[in-house]
């Protein structure tokens, strides 16, 4: 939904999936936008992570899987979204994540949209990366920074929902998802102002002394710091 989380998930990505391209793509590259569409385009497979940016008008042949972790805010753009997959009499498959408090959405589709959809069960023996993710985020600051960012952006994001009768800010389990976004402490944030998550337990680390990996960027961190001090 998100540039943030399109730059945290397919950083993420990149680690986790090994022997296979990875590349993010969404609204404010701007020139690379293209550079990396047409690459992608001549990959043999890959996985693309992008915002509505590629949600139509755009054709990439041989598309198995359209994943859409986040529902798109409007109805239409569901629609759009899958027709990425399953082009020109060619078959494939869209999944769209839900947690069980949005399953109303699948009615709406149906009626709005004439969209019938099937539940997909669970898949057993799912690996558990985000201690990994958690990992990374300790070793370097640019992917614990790039986490938050994406965090504070899907609330954002979420409070502005089209279907917000379906999609509620008051039903969402901050804590769980800050969980599954691998955070090592809750951002703040308006939306959090006032509340307390006794069922996220923050990491004991100091998170300022958490580095770049990046030398020159953690330079000027440094820099700024004693500037500030």
């Amino acid at each position: 939904s998100t540039c943030a989380c399109v730059e945290y998930y397919g950083k993420a990505l990149e680690s986790l999936i090994k022997q296979v391209k990875i590349m993010s793509i969404h609204g404010k590259m701007k020139h690379k936008r293209n550079k990396i569409f047409t690459e992608f385009r001549k990959l043999p497979g890959g996985i693309l992570v992008c915002t509505d940016v590629m949600a139509r008008g755009i054709d990439i042949p041989e598309v198995h899987w359209v994943l859409q972790y986040d529902p798109p805010s409007s109805a239409s753009a569901f629609v759009h979204r899958c027709g990425r997959t399953a082009r020109i009499g060619h078959g494939g498959s869209a999944l769209v994540f839900l947690l069980p408090m949005e399953e109303s959405y699948v009615n709406f589709l149906s009626i709005n949209q004439k969209c019938p959809m099937q539940e997909m069960k669970p898949q057993p023996n799912v690996l558990d990366l985000l201690p990994k993710l958690k990992s990374m985020a300790l070793a370097d600051r640019a992917v614990f920074e790039k986490g938050m960012k994406a965090f504070v952006s899907y609330v954002q994001a979420y409070a502005k929902h089209e279907c917000n009768l379906i999609f509620r800010m008051k039903d969402l389990d901050f804590a769980s998802l800050a969980r599954g976004f691998a955070l090592l402490k809750m951002p703040k944030m308006p939306e959090l102002r006032g509340k307390c998550f006794p069922d996220f337990t923050p990491v004991t680390v100091n998170t300022d002394s958490i580095s770049f990996k990046d030398k020159n960027r953690e330079k000027q961190r440094q820099k700024k710091l004693e500037e500030q001090r």
